[in-house]
């Protein structure tokens, strides 16, 4: 995986956090350093464990199913994105978001948004790559759109939490099939 693919997974994956956090943004009000820290560290560091973890779950199947690996690389991401695109433009709508930052909410909301991380990093398992490299774009970039997503939620409020699902749910099913077209020796790099 090249840096370039490693920061577009990490951007398709921090867009469930910044969703979050966009709306921890707009349910807190007065937003505080404190707050922005809080988001960021959360989500980014399950962010960046999850995949980790996955990583080293798929590496124990991978000797099973070398010969398709790239075949699940590509569902998982792209189940993931399709389920971030389901969410964007389903019409249900959520509870409101929570204002605590406590240890419970975060640690539910933080475990919640890294789930499709953890099968990422399954789907890294069946690529030759430097996972370390993955999981610190994954979990820096995750922290800096938390922590943003705190601050444009307290100013701008819901307007941007389905576009952030859409742009991570196109990113994730892209790279999928960027892995899957590359073992199949259609594009060349």
């Amino acid at each position: 995986m090249t840096f370039l693919s490693a920061v577009l997974l990490g951007l398709g994956l921090s867009m469930d956090a910044f969703a979050v956090s966009v709306c921890k943004g707009l349910a807190v009000g007065k937003v505080r350093w404190k707050h922005l820290l809080s988001a960021g560290l959360w989500f980014g560091g399950f962010q960046a464990l999850m995949p980790l973890i996955g990583y080293y779950l798929g590496s124990f199947f991978r000797v099973y199913i070398e010969r398709v690996d790239h075949w699940v690389a590509f569902i998982l991401l792209a189940l993931i994105g399709a389920n971030m695109l389901r969410e964007a433009f389903s019409k249900e709508e959520g509870k409101p978001a929570d204002g605590s930052f406590g240890f419970r909410v975060m640690l539910v909301m933080a475990l919640a948004t890294s789930i499709d991380a953890l099968a990422a990093g399954i789907a890294l398992a069946m690529e030759d790559t430097n996972v370390f490299l993955s999981v610190g774009c994954v979990g820096v970039i995750t922290f800096l759109f938390s922590a943003a997503g705190v601050k444009i939620g307290s100013v701008f409020g819901e307007k941007y939490k389905a576009k952030a699902e859409i742009a991570g749910g196109v990113i994730l099913i892209l790279l999928g099939l960027k892995i899957l077209l590359e073992h199949l020796g259609v594009i060349p790099f």
